[in-house]
């Protein structure tokens, strides 16, 4: 983890000129939701909202759940992660469960209707990220199942990306890979009824996370819906009309982050805008002496300002105009945010208030990783901590299986070290007399002779685990389920692999264990 998200977390004041309030105090959630209350934004976005969900057949719980954000004074916990296959990773499932939990929350303590919203970044573009689904097979090994590279420009968004008959494979080789349990045959009916051949991969991801947790109230909304670019046209204007000031005031923000001792996440340049032009691909836009520049083409702010009015789908926003959109659409008081872009969002202070929107408080999601009681069990009978893992080496098994040594071999290299020591400084410092450049001829031979003993000590411990296999496979079992091939297991695991294994009762025990706050990272045996 980067430090400003550990900062963020222990230590708020530090970091408070970059954010809206502290997560933490009740003050700053009564400030943030009397700020977005005062807004009246709606009742815009309803109707919206039923045509997608009506599209995905939702579950009733999400379409009320929809309802509720016309509500006078209502509220929305949001969040929000790419289209990855299958659901993506664990952390896309934690991040849509922590918005539910938070969002009971806030009903309960503030008693304002707060709902749960989950935006698909459905133009990002980077396809090769979310392709490819992660799970650990029957040995424990981490497999990755992948669509093959879509035909697309370079540069299409997800929204773009239309599934096509490999994806029957692809699930066969997902249902090939996952160890059997009672919940298997259920899920992969559920995934080929979502991704089916001739749907959109973003369309496909809603279903999936919607029939997964619709039930809890979770409004999932498509951030690349034509229909939604209307209501954000307004901020598109501003932003054609004040080219490169959300660049330079987020890169202002990024400095003195920087000047803080932290890193600024998002690196602008300047006469960068906040804004694509859509097509076949997304193409970046910069201003050019009193002008605006797409790739090869030159344009007048004026001639672009005319192609938004005439179709508001053709534009949409980068990395730094995005949270502004969505807490435009959306009644937005808290965004769940993961490590990564809490930095970023920490450079966005003065560009919401730019743009005449609150900014919402910012909420860490819950961290965890999933393992077996094993693990559990190893970590705690020999004191590992669960960090040292981190290391793809066996230098804590080393260290294991030479406390497993007997005693007497221990004891005996020990003291075999210590006679050798003892003897060869008495020997140098005779030698020593005779001529006094022997002395260094000593100490290399202590070395040399040192050296050995500490080869000899490593071939003792590789004997010693040819004996203790199973202490070994002990090793690698909890190695590999916290930090498969070296990644926290949140960030390549599929969420898929644990719905298999724990079945729909995993999620309704990470949305009500009260126990699980955001302000550590769980290890959880189900």
């Amino acid at each position: 983890m980067k430090p400003l998200a550990a900062e963020y977390t222990a230590s708020f004041s530090t970091l408070a000129p970059f954010f809206a309030g502290d997560p933490n105090e009740d003050a700053a959630w009564r400030a943030a939701i009397s700020a977005r209350t005062a807004l009246d934004a709606t009742a815009p976005i309803t109707p919206l909202l039923r045509d997608q969900q009506r599209a995905r057949r939702a579950p009733q719980a999400a379409i009320s759940a929809a309802e509720r954000l016309a509500a006078p004074h209502a509220v929305a916990i949001v969040t929000g992660q790419q289209a990855g296959l299958f659901g993506g990773p664990l952390y896309t499932l934690l991040k849509a469960i922590s918005a539910i939990r938070l969002a009971r929350e806030v009903e309960r303590r503030h008693g304002v209707p707060a709902v749960a919203v989950f935006w698909i970044d459905a133009e990002d573009h980077d396809i090769d990220e979310i392709r490819g689904c992660g799970v650990l097979d029957a040995d424990m090994a981490l497999r990755t199942l992948s669509l093959p590279t879509p035909t697309a420009p370079a540069g299409a968004p997800a929204a773009s990306v239309r599934l096509g008959s490999e994806i029957g494979g692809v699930i066969d080789a997902l249902a090939a890979t996952l160890t059997p349990t009672d919940f298997t045959n259920g899920l992969i009916g559920d995934l080929r009824e979502a991704y089916e051949p001739g749907r959109g991969l973003v369309e496909a991801f809603a279903i999936w996370l919607e029939q997964r947790l619709g039930h809890l109230g979770l409004v999932v909304f498509d951030g690349a819906d034509p229909a939604a670019k209307p209501l954000a046209a307004p901020l598109f204007e501003r932003e054609l009309l004040n080219p490169g000031v959300t660049a330079s005031l987020a890169r202002a923000a990024g400095q003195r982050l920087e000047a803080a001792g932290f890193h600024a996440q998002v690196k602008t340049q300047p006469g960068s805008v906040g804004l694509f032009l859509l097509g076949h691909s997304r193409r970046a836009i910069r201003t050019d002496n009193g002008h605006l520049r797409v790739g090869r083409e030159r344009l007048s702010p004026g001639e672009l300002l005319s192609r938004l009015r005439g179709n508001a789908a053709c534009l949409g926003p980068n990395v730094l105009l995005r949270p502004i959109v969505q807490d435009r659409l959306f009644p937005t008081v808290c965004y769940v945010a993961g490590p990564n872009e809490l930095a970023y969002l920490g450079q966005l202070k003065e560009v919401y208030e730019h743009f005449g929107i609150p900014m919402p408080l910012m909420a860490p999601r819950l961290s965890a990783a999933l393992v077996d009681a094993a693990v559990i069990k190893f970590v705690r009978r020999y004191d590992i901590a669960v960090e040292s893992l981190h290391a793809q080496d066996e230098a804590v098994l080393n260290r294991l299986l030479s406390d497993q040594l007997p005693d007497t071999v221990d004891e005996a290299m020990q003291a075999t070290d210590a006679a050798i020591r003892e003897r060869m400084l008495a020997l140098a410092a005779t030698v020593s007399g005779v001529d006094p450049t022997l002395a260094g001829a000593a100490a290399s031979t202590l070395d040399r002779m040192e050296r050995d003993l500490g080869n000899l000590r490593n071939k003792v411990v590789r004997a010693a685990k040819r004996r203790n296999q199973t202490l070994r496979r002990q090793f690698a079992r909890a190695q590999t389920q916290l930090f498969p091939h070296g990644a926290p297991q949140e960030r390549v695991v599929g969420a898929v692999y644990f719905l298999n294994r724990y079945g729909p009762a995993l999620i309704d025990r990470l949305a009500s264990d009260t126990r699980l706050d955001t302000n550590h990272h769980w290890v959880i045996t189900i």
